[in-house]
Formats: C-alpha cells, sequence, structure tokens
C-alpha cells in the first residue's frame, strides 16, 4: 500500500514525468497535492497499471485532489536543453500552476533542479512508494498519451497510437521509410545511424 504522505505537517506535492525515454513527442510532467487521508486501492506507479486503470484514476484524482497540475516541453526545446532539463523544466511548470503552493516537493528519481525557494525531496521509484507522485505519474502518462493519440490521425504510418512515440521497431521503420515531422526529437537516436539533425 502506498504511503500517504512523507511529512505530515506540511504540503507536499507529488511530480513525475512521462516521456522521457521516446523519440517523439513532447515530455509531460504532472504536481499532484492529495488531502491527508486521500486513499485509493488501484492507485499504484502508472507503469503497472492498464489503460482503463489509468483513466479511471485521472477522473478520481482530479476529482479529489487539493491541486493539481500538468505540463509539457515540446520536442524542439528537448533537443535545445536536453531531455534531464526538459523534464525538470516540465515539472517546474506543473509546480507554477498549482493553484495552492506546496512546502516540500517530492519528486520521482534520483535528480531534480531546485524550483524556486520550495524544498524538494528526490525518491527513487517514488510513484510505486508514495500516492502524490503515483498520482502524478498517472495524469503525466495519460494526458501524453491523449496527446500522441491526437497526432496519430495526423501522421498514421508511425503508430503513435500504439507505440506513444516511444523507439518501436515498427516507429524507426516508419522513420526511415518517411522521415521525421515537428514532433521528432531530433537530438535523439532515431533509428540505427541517425546523423542528427538530418532531415528527409
Amino acid at each position: 500500500m502506498l504511503a500517504a504522505y512523507k511529512h505530515d505537517n506540511l504540503v507536499e506535492a507529488g511530480c513525475d514525468e512521462a516521456g522521457r525515454g521516446c523519440i517523439a513527442g513532447p515530455v509531460f510532467a504532472s504536481a499532484v497535492i492529495l488531502p491527508k487521508d486521500f486513499f485509493h486501492p488501484l492507485l499504484n506507479d502508472s507503469k503497472k497499471l492498464t489503460k482503463g486503470v489509468r483513466e479511471k484514476l485521472r477522473t478520481i484524482i482530479e476529482r479529489e485532489a487539493i491541486s493539481w497540475a500538468v505540463a509539457k516541453i515540446n520536442p524542439k526545446e528537448i533537443d535545445e536543453i536536453n531531455i534531464l532539463n526538459a523534464s525538470f523544466k516540465a515539472m517546474h511548470k506543473a509546480v507554477e500552476k498549482l493553484a495552492d503552493v506546496p512546502e516540500l516537493l517530492l519528486i520521482d528519481g534520483n535528480r531534480f533542479n531546485k524550483y524556486k525557494d520550495i524544498p524538494h525531496e528526490c525518491i527513487i521509484k517514488g510513484d510505486g512508494i508514495y500516492s502524490s507522485i503515483a498520482a502524478a505519474s498517472i495524469l503525466a502518462k495519460t494526458y501524453r498519451d491523449d496527446f500522441m493519440e491526437t497526432f496519430d490521425t495526423r501522421y498514421p504510418y508511425y503508430s503513435w497510437k500504439t507505440n506513444k512515440g516511444y523507439p518501436t521497431e515498427d516507429h524507426r521503420a516508419a522513420i526511415v521509410k518517411q522521415g521525421i515531422c515537428i514532433h521528432h526529437r531530433k537530438s535523439f537516436r532515431l533509428y540505427p545511424g541517425w546523423e542528427q539533425g538530418k532531415l528527409f
């Protein structure tokens, strides 16, 4: 069972990102402040849940959270500042959008760039430990998946509806055949032999 909070006397916001390992599409991040007594038996790391369960929990989180926000950084900026910094910046943007100011940020992972004067704690695999981080992982994942599925209709040959921009075999093969589009991250190795910045 996930822990409801790390410090019971602080307003905590859980933060997580989605899409860091993709070769196409933005990186999304979310920040979530949950009530101290929030509990749902299905809440867990988004990667361990089915799409249906994630979507069900997203509705519950958005309804019951004290405050929540989602933000993204597009591929062009990812290429400019690198994916790690883009992930941190997306989290910063999400925290900035919160209606309530948290007293502590719980960050999924082992690194983070400090946001203003708000203290933070990095927790490896935190989305499987704390409810607020798990909730953030679900919002970031579902909003990103929705984004990629929307653009799948415009670029159907990349199969984004199923691979969500991850470097699957069919995605890489489509890049070789069709070339890249504006949603691809040109600083990433898009296929074997890829030369950064090469356009079709």
